[in-house]
């Protein structure tokens, strides 16, 4: 028996994405700004705050990913066309991937490099793999491609909510940010 999409997002699906995004927002901030710095224990303390930052979005996507699969998703609006539907979707399931894979990628890196995660300094991680040079390097050229891809889908994901309501004028963007709907 098929479950009936909801109609709308609740609060927690709004609140989570948008937390969500802040948080990556704040993980690639971290990462562009330890990269130039040189080896000191205040780029030690940018590269902790990148890795807690990945770890909460790793975290809050499995909640986000399982109350999805609870709850469910309002359905793409059927006016738009099947091609755009199509793409919304392709670029929702790719965010998704990405938001679980560019962390766990992270940790693996971290882990390979012998460095482990001490989540907000508190909570002690478990290494995924054991120390390995050789890996890590792999790792890190992963995560930075999976980085630079979240990028790109984030870029088509708010250009197609902008086109959405710019152009379209319809209320996609407004499913997100329930103040811009129509009254």
């Amino acid at each position: 028996m098929k479950k009936t999409a909801p109609s709308h997002y609740d609060a927690l699906q709004i609140g989570l994405h948008w937390l969500v995004a802040i948080l990556i927002a704040c993980a690639f901030a971290f990462a562009w700004i330890f990269d130039d710095m040189p080896l000191s224990p205040d780029k030690f303390k940018m590269i902790n705050w990148h890795k807690w930052t990945g770890i909460t979005v790793l975290s809050l996507f499995v909640i986000r990913f399982g109350y999805k699969l609870i709850r469910g998703i309002p359905d793409v609006d059927a006016s738009i066309p099947p091609v755009q539907r199509k793409i919304a979707v392709s670029v929702h399931h790719l965010l998704y991937l990405l938001m679980f894979l560019l962390p766990l990628v992270g940790w693996l890196m971290s882990s390979a490099k012998g460095f482990p995660v001490v989540f907000w300094g508190v909570l002690p991680l478990p290494d995924l793999v054991s120390k390995n040079e050789g890996l890590a390097d792999i790792l890190k050229q992963a995560h930075e491609l999976l980085a630079y891809g979240l990028l790109a889908i984030i870029g088509l994901h708010i250009a197609g909510a902008l086109k959405h309501h710019i152009i379209d004028k319809d209320s996609t963007l407004a499913r997100m940010l329930p103040f811009l709907a129509k009254k």
